[in-house]
């Protein structure tokens, strides 16, 4: 099976090499080798070798032939990137690179004045109405992946953490007392209600009817 998942995995663009780092870029807590590997239905021994060759790929160093040194070991061979890929906890995840922390949090806090983007208002739009709710839940909805927007939203204090789904255990997320106050609301209660725009339902009975034909 293992065998058969890395072929799959090797027609896609970047082979099992690039399907590994789709993972990584979306996760949001670190993964194991072997969850990584269930995921993409590989050994832990493929995705390992991987890991190990995207965090030297990150780093700025290679494993080709010309690059390695009389003493074995990889030399530099382009620029590092402003991420990197660590193994924290027992688990994998990219993180940005600690050299560009001090630039990294002057943009995350001067980016607290600027303006939310559309994804970022229909997010919060999604958690305002279907509170609480998890990220799974707003990214079904919303049809993209919504990690990095509800940082975001967390970030400016607008949405909070609402405790875990209890089957699921899966974050919740609700909105907080300063999104009310930049709404100008006492509560959610005050939001503009949904259903004057919604498609009207005339004519269900005929639909289902004809569909039945």
């Amino acid at each position: 099976m293992a065998e058969a998942g890395l072929a799959e995995l090797e027609t896609l663009p970047g082979g099992a090499r690039a399907a590994l780092e789709a993972v990584l870029m979306v996760i949001d807590e670190p993964a194991t080798s072997e969850e990584l590997a269930a995921g993409l239905n590989v050994t832990v021994a493929v995705v390992e070798d991987l890991l190990q060759d995207l965090q030297r790929e990150y780093s700025g160093y290679t494993v080709k032939a010309p690059d390695v040194d009389a003493v074995g070991f990889a030399v530099a061979s382009s620029a590092p990137r402003g991420f990197e890929l660590r193994n924290v906890a027992g688990g994998w995840r990219i993180y940005s690179r600690s050299d560009f922390a001090d630039i990294v949090g002057r943009f995350v806090l001067e980016g607290q004045t600027t303006r939310l983007t559309q994804a970022a208002l229909e997010t919060l739009a999604v958690i305002a109405y279907r509170q609480p709710v998890s990220r799974a839940r707003v990214s079904a909805i919303r049809g993209v992946n919504v990690d990095s927007v509800v940082r975001t939203l967390t970030q400016r204090g607008l949405i909070e953490d609402s405790g875990n789904d209890p089957e699921s255990g899966a974050v919740l997320y609700r909105t907080t007392s300063y999104f009310l106050e930049r709404m100008g609301i006492g509560s959610v209660a005050e939001l503009p209600q949904l259903s004057p725009h919604l498609p009207g339902l005339e004519g269900i009975d005929e639909y289902y009817d004809a569909s039945r034909m």
